[in-house]
């Protein structure tokens, strides 16, 4: 009997096609029609807007003038600091209210499932519903705040007539509408945490709030790195409540970048000039940015 031939396969060769493309472009191509998009509906605005920050009336050039107007306008420099000022207080108030709602979901409480639900409602909700509800609320004479605070002996705050009330009322606003996303990242990160680290702690003696510091707050330096980065990036350029809310007063008390910008280019329609402003901005963001990838990446 004849010993079965063995067949060797023979190597693949390339067709005609995969000659004249060479593998490395088959992903660029894949991408090129995401990228063309992103360059139109992105960066031809952003090119735009840093040559119109360059401009003046009538679109005519005049180099360094609205940069050299920021310095010396006090407008700018007020609302760049009440900018910082909601950013940081927003951050803050989202980390420290997401962290205490998330510890607390992540217990074996009852009824834990639909607590879960109702924390995101805040988060769910459009800005202007937000806005309009909180504002009814902080109302001066039908607010159910200072009926509250009635009750206690305290009577008739004008809380978006005073200067520093209405800029506090505001941001307690954006932190109820803005912790649920802090929560639930949290939570996320609180479920994955190995039970067995817990239990090893609790054998050692360590009580609980040494359990938080050595086991919870390591797993969750990340997750919050990630959070805060982002919260900071959406509140530095926050609009809608503050426009809403108080539209910058009184007396620019609340007045913040992104309403500065839209007063001077859309009412005052220097538009060179609020470009200006908006390349500011965004080279703030840049840098932030910057820092959320290299701690990421």
């Amino acid at each position: 009997m004849s010993q079965p031939t063995l067949l060797l396969e023979r190597p693949a060769q390339p067709d005609a096609v995969s000659r004249r493309w060479p593998r490395g472009l088959t992903g660029l191509a894949f991408v090129a029609p995401a990228v063309v998009m992103l360059g139109t509906v992105i960066a031809f605005p952003v090119a735009d807007a840093v040559w119109l920050s360059f401009t003046g009336s009538e679109q005519r050039f005049v180099g360094l003038a609205n940069y050299g107007r920021l310095i010396g306008d006090r407008d700018f420099w007020s609302a760049l600091e009440n900018s910082v000022l909601f950013t940081v207080a927003s951050v803050l108030g989202h980390l420290v209210l997401g962290l205490a709602t998330a510890l607390l979901l992540n217990q074996a409480i009852p009824f834990r499932q639909l607590f879960r639900v109702i924390t995101l409602v805040p988060w769910t909700l459009a800005a202007v519903v937000v806005a309009m509800t909180w504002r009814w609320m902080l109302d001066p004479q039908l607010g159910i705040i200072n009926a509250v605070l009635a009750s206690w002996g305290i009577r008739g705050i004008p809380w978006f007539d005073n200067p520093h009330l209405a800029l506090l009322a505001i941001i307690v606003t954006n932190i109820w509408r803005g912790f649920p996303f802090a929560s639930i990242a949290l939570l996320a990160a609180l479920q994955a945490i190995p039970k067995e680290q817990y239990e090893a702690a609790a054998v050692d003696g360590a009580s609980a709030p040494r359990q938080f510091r050595y086991v919870t707050l390591p797993h969750l330096r990340f997750t919050l790195v990630i959070v805060a980065t982002l919260d900071t990036i959406w509140n530095f350029k926050h609009f809608d409540l503050v426009q809403i809310m108080t539209n910058g007063g009184p007396a620019g008390a609340t007045e913040v970048l992104t309403t500065l910008t839209y007063k001077v280019s859309f009412e005052n329609l220097e538009f060179g000039y609020a470009s200006a402003i908006g390349v500011v901005m965004s080279l703030v963001l840049l840098t932030v940015t910057v820092f959320y990838v290299r701690r990421v990446l």
